[in-house]
């Protein structure tokens, strides 16, 4: 595996990122071409959890193929996004990184399949309590300030094996997965597919603070059979304007074509 990472302060068109972490891992060899900084510090995964929330879906068979099960918005949701206010699939819920599409999924796992399924990944710190005191890990564990915590050297080792389909799954719940995973053209034939995730830091009270958002971009690129995994998380310094999940995927994806090359 190849990797780059660049972790410390980034200033970016004005924008102050402190603790950005990238990571880019070329996937035969494990190759690393550099490291600087902390990038084992873990943060909640958001929206990333969505990659082995699908992987979780397919194998227990709720989730049936790549546009199915097409479940329509129920009012009782209560979603603060108008776009998700529609019929969902699995495709547009990782594309549009639908929230309420993963509480239903949840829902239908329940607690004991939730956990056991986080457990057998070895994702993260495999806390799916929740708020403390509040036994929401169902529905919230993954989200700001909850008890899920991933780093991104571990978003990568999750990435590897999925890649390799060595999840201790049915191999089409992994090939269906990586099949629906949002994809971005590239420069010279490449082409990447990740899944972004936002959410606001913690303060010292366990609540979160709405001035700083953390950002992650994570998956893989891929032309022809070579691949490299990345991984990128920002935490804001002081309110940005736009998602972080969004300014870490655009930042990411102009620079890779620099990163792979040989």
């Amino acid at each position: 595996m190849r990797l780059v990472l660049l972790c410390g302060v980034m200033l970016i068109g004005g924008q102050a990122w402190a603790d950005t972490c990238t990571l880019v891992v070329e996937f035969d060899t494990g190759r690393m071409l550099k490291r600087e900084g902390d990038c084992e510090r873990r943060s909640n995964p958001a929206s990333t959890f969505k990659v082995p929330l699908s992987v979780m879906g397919y194998d227990a068979g709720i989730l049936t193929g790549e546009d199915e099960p097409a479940w329509p918005y129920k009012p009782e949701y209560k979603t603060w996004n108008e776009d998700w206010k529609k019929t969902t699939t699995p495709r547009s819920w990782l594309r549009d990184s639908v929230l309420w599409y993963s509480l239903v999924l949840t829902g239908e796992l329940g607690n004991a399949h939730f956990k056991r399924y986080v457990d057998a990944f070895d994702y993260g710190n495999r806390d799916v309590s929740g708020d403390k005191g509040k036994n929401n890990g169902l529905t919230r564990s993954w989200l700001s300030a909850s008890s899920l915590q991933i780093s991104p050297v571990e978003q990568i080792d999750f990435l590897k094996k999925l890649l390799k389909r060595e999840l201790p799954v049915s191999r089409k719940a992994q090939d269906t997965t990586l099949a629906i995973m949002p994809a971005f053209p590239l420069p010279d034939g490449w082409t990447a597919y990740g899944k972004t995730g936002t959410g606001f830091q913690p303060t010292r009270n366990g609540a979160f603070d709405r001035n700083r958002q953390f950002g992650w971009f994570v998956g893989w690129t891929q032309k022809g059979e070579r691949k490299f995994l990345f991984a990128r998380l920002i935490r804001d310094e002081r309110k940005e304007s736009g998602g972080a999940g969004f300014r870490a995927r655009d930042g990411l994806l102009a620079e890779l074509p620099l990163l792979m090359q040989p």
